[in-house]
C-alpha cells in the first residue's frame, strides 16, 4: 500500500507518452494540487475564498478493516451533500480504459478520468448511484444493509474486481470525513475552480486545488492555471497528499487501535 504523501517530480519522457496514450481513451480529465498545511491559510486569502460560501459535504468510505479493497483498486463510498443529497460511487483505480468492457462505457452513470497533479497522474473509473441521503446515513449507522447504498450495475462492478470472496457485509465503515468545498471562477482566467477542505479527526486537514477540462486541452489549461496560481504566491512545490487514501489509512489505524 503506497503512502498517502507524494513528493512532486518531473514527468519522464515515458510518462509523457503514457499519459498522452492514457488522455485518448478518458472522458475527462481533473487538474489537481494539495496545499502543504503551513501555506492553506495564505493560499484561501490569496485566492478570496470565503469559507461561509462552502457547500458541507459527509464522506463515508468503506473497506475491509485491512484496506483489502484499497490494495486491489477497488473504492466504495458514499456522501451527504447538504441541500444536495446523497451519491454512491464503485471506484476502480488505475485502470487502463482500452480494457474496459463496451457496457460499461455506455453506460450513463460510468465515467473514465484522469487525475493529473505535479509529478503524476492516475486513470480511474467510477460507476456512480443516488441513493437518498436518509439512506446514506442509516447504512453508516448499520441499521440499513450496505448493498441497499448501490445499483445493481454497482454491485456487478464490485463483485467483478473485489477480492475473491469480499462482499459488501465484509466491509465496515471508515469515516466519516467532513469536507467544504468551494466553487470559485476567477475572472482573469475564465474558468472554474474548486477549493476542497478536508477535515481529519486528528486536526489535520488537507486542501485541494482542481478544475475539470477536456482531454484534448489538458496540457492548455495545465499551463493557464499554474500560472493564475504562481502570480498569486500559491506554494506547487508542496508534497502531494491523496485524500482518499489518508483517510483510509487513518481510519484503518483507529480502528486496530481500538480493538486492542
Amino acid at each position: 500500500m503506497s503512502s498517502a504523501t507524494t513528493p512532486p517530480t518531473a514527468l519522464s519522457n515515458e510518462d509523457m507518452v503514457r499519459l498522452v496514450e492514457t488522455l485518448r481513451g478518458a472522458d475527462s480529465v481533473e487538474l489537481k494540487l494539495t496545499v502543504p498545511e503551513p501555506h492553506q491559510r495564505s493560499t484561501l486569502l490569496a485566492l478570496e475564498l470565503d469559507p461561509l460560501e462552502a457547500q458541507i459535504r459527509q464522506v463515508f468510505f468503506f473497506d475491509t478493516p485491512d484496506l483489502a479493497l484499497d490494495a486491489a483498486g477497488v473504492v466504495v463510498r458514499a456522501r451527504r451533500i447538504k441541500d444536495k443529497g446523497g451519491d454512491s460511487i464503485v471506484k476502480l483505480r488505475p485502470i487502463v480504459p482500452s480494457e474496459l468492457s463496451e457496457d460499461l462505457r455506455l453506460s450513463k452513470a460510468f465515467r473514465v478520468e484522469v487525475d493529473a497533479l505535479p509529478g503524476g497522474f492516475v486513470c480511474s473509473a467510477t460507476l456512480k448511484g443516488t441513493p437518498d441521503a436518509a439512506d446514506v446515513l442509516r447504512a453508516a449507522r448499520g441499521t440499513l444493509p450496505l448493498r441497499k447504498l448501490f445499483s445493481k450495475e454497482q454491485r456487478e462492478l464490485f463483485v467483478a474486481h473485489a477480492p475473491e470472496g469480499t462482499g459488501f457485509d465484509d466491509l465496515v465503515l471508515l469515516g466519516p470525513i467532513f469536507v467544504l468545498k468551494l466553487r470559485f471562477e476567477p475572472p482573469e482566467l475564465d474558468r472554474r475552480l474548486v477549493a476542497e477542505i478536508w477535515l481529519y479527526p486528528d486536526g489535520s486537514r488537507i486542501l485541494e486545488l482542481s478544475t475539470r477540462c477536456e482531454t484534448n486541452e489538458a496540457f492548455q489549461v495545465a499551463a493557464l492555471t499554474r500560472a493564475y496560481l504562481v502570480e498569486r504566491g500559491v506554494d506547487l512545490s508542496g508534497e502531494q497528499e491523496t485524500k482518499t487514501r489518508k483517510a483510509l489509512e487513518y481510519f484503518a489505524r483507529e480502528l486496530k487501535e481500538s480493538q486492542k
